[in-house]
């Protein structure tokens, strides 16, 4: 039998990240620190989803002799993270109030993307239909997603 656990993604700030997921609803479930291995994990899922399908940020230490930390650029060819949402318009509204880019905007009531402060894109998928609604029918794609 095999389980799915977890997503891995790495991050070069953690608050940041933990900030962006909260916005979406995820929230700590976790944090594992090794002084040895000088990383940081941190463990999110939404409500009731503990152990079932959580994503797991990982923070490495900038090296001891303060030259600049690993950079995982363009997320390492990672393709994205999927979350349902009860309402993807209040959800990137939300995310927009908070200074977050919709890059591909829920023209359709369904599906948007956005990125993670590390870039990482983040579908967002309507639970059930919406009919499409003004502002967002006729928002432009921003960026690439």
């Amino acid at each position: 039998m095999t389980k799915y656990l977890h997503s891995m993604i790495r991050v070069s700030d953690p608050d940041a990240t933990v900030g962006f997921f909260k916005l979406l609803g995820l929230e700590e479930t976790r944090r594992m620190e090794s002084e040895k291995g000088r990383f940081t994990l941190i463990f999110l899922a939404g409500p009731g989803q503990k152990d079932v399908a959580e994503v797991e940020l990982t923070y490495n230490w900038p090296p001891e002799d303060g030259s600049p930390a690993e950079e995982y650029s363009g997320g390492r060819n990672f393709g994205h993270l999927a979350y349902r949402v009860d309402n993807i318009y209040d959800t990137c509204q939300r995310l927009m109030d908070a200074g977050v880019t919709i890059n591909r905007p829920p023209r359709d009531g369904h599906m948007a993307f956005v990125k993670t402060p590390d870039g990482i894109s983040i579908e967002l998928l309507q639970d059930g239909h919406l009919e499409p609604q003004e502002p967002w029918a006729s928002m432009e794609n921003t960026g690439s997603w």
